[in-house]
């Protein structure tokens, strides 16, 4: 893990040299905000939680991870760095986990970031800070799933406009598998295909920890997923370096 983390440390860094972090965290504080407080109803529902704003982050994710997995590889591939990153004396896999741990950093510092939301629900009321906390531990896995996804994508093409349009289909059929649309479909034409969607949904994984549960079965459903595209981008890695 120690290359790994070399990585991630100066991938992290790069995020903050240049505007993408800026414009991605604004982004992100912004939509956030506007929905939680506007379309959430969240002064409408006389509740002091943060149940809207949990509701609306795996929808801002599933656009804004893949601005930021566009560039992993695809840009890697586009200036040619990515034969001399495969070249130092370190696997593939190590560069795969190392520029998805600097992703998902950044992603945290985004969530973290959404704390006056936590100090206004505070401010109004009494809310369960523990249900708040699993939420924000919801969002993260779910970022970090979106994330292994858009990375695998990105490492097939050299352009980032392809690599964010694929990683937007990508993850938005995980997302919405799980929703009553599809799987009320399925069910009435393909019983056992609605049972996979449901199980394939990320976007439904979050549920219980809005409410506070913290289940064994989602936590390996996310350390599953993310391993399983983390292992398809570090296998398409190889394939570009035998190539």
């Amino acid at each position: 893990m120690k290359a790994a983390l070399t990585i991630a440390r100066r991938e992290f860094a790069a995020y903050f040299a240049t505007p993408v972090a800026t414009v991605f965290i604004v982004i992100f504080l912004v939509l956030s905000g506007a929905l939680t407080f506007t379309l959430g109803g969240f002064f409408g529902r006389g509740q002091a939680d943060l149940i809207p704003f949990f509701s609306f982050v795996p929808w801002l994710f599933l656009f804004l991870v893949p601005a930021l997995t566009m560039r992993l590889w695809a840009e890697e591939r586009r200036l040619g760095t990515i034969e001399l990153l495969l070249t130092l004396p370190i696997t593939a896999g190590q560069a795969v986990v190392g520029k998805f741990l600097a992703a998902w950093a950044f992603c945290a510092v985004a969530l973290l970031l959404t704390f006056p939301l936590v100090l206004t629900v505070n401010l109004l009321g009494e809310p369960d800070n523990g249900v708040i906390l699993t939420g924000y531990l919801g969002c993260f896995l779910v970022a970090g799933a979106y994330l292994a996804v858009g990375a695998a994508i990105s490492a097939v093409t050299r352009n980032q406009v392809i690599a964010f349009v694929l990683a937007v289909a990508g993850c938005f059929l995980f997302a919405a598998a799980g929703s009553p649309v599809v799987t009320d479909f399925l069910s009435s034409q393909f019983p056992v295909l609605a049972e996979v969607a449901r199980g394939v949904s990320v976007s439904e994984r979050i549920n219980g920890f809005t409410r506070g549960v913290i289940s064994a079965r989602d936590f390996v459903f996310f350390a599953s997923f993310i391993a399983f595209w983390l292992f398809v981008n570090t296998v398409i890695l190889e394939h570009k370096k035998a190539d």
